[in-house]
């Protein structure tokens, strides 16, 4: 049973991330990327998640910026809608944003400091 009073909502879950698709009436498909070291190898990876998100107004189109927030189940899938649009897609001549130039635009999570990834200065004969 939850502690919080009646009247009062929890906190939800925030997310930014552009449109990848536009799966139906009122349905959209957000594409958060994010980069993260892997555990072994410490390379920087590219990872994303693919939300399903509801979109009430159909205001929202491929490339566009968007943050989306965490609801209560609406169909089998999505369990985000969209809160704003951000940013406007700039699209010429009907190109679609590639996932690879999502990936660029997101910074880099770095779990190592960066005095430990810099190598020692070398003894002194």
């Amino acid at each position: 049973m939850s502690t919080a009073t009646p009247g009062q909502r929890t906190t939800r879950k925030t997310q930014i991330g552009f449109v990848s698709s536009r799966s139906g009436d009122k349905s959209i498909k957000v594409t958060i990327a994010y980069k993260t070291p892997h555990p072994l190898y410490h390379k920087v990876v590219n990872r994303q998640t693919v939300l399903h998100v509801h979109d009430e107004k159909n205001e929202t189109k491929v490339g566009d910026k968007v943050e989306v927030m965490e609801t209560r189940p609406i169909s089998r899938l999505k369990r985000w809608r969209v809160t704003s649009v951000i940013q406007k897609a700039v699209v010429a001549d009907g190109a679609a944003i590639s996932e690879s130039d999502v990936a660029a635009t997101v910074p880099t999570k770095t779990t190592k400091s960066t005095e430990a990834a810099a190598p020692a200065p070398a003894p002194k004969a």
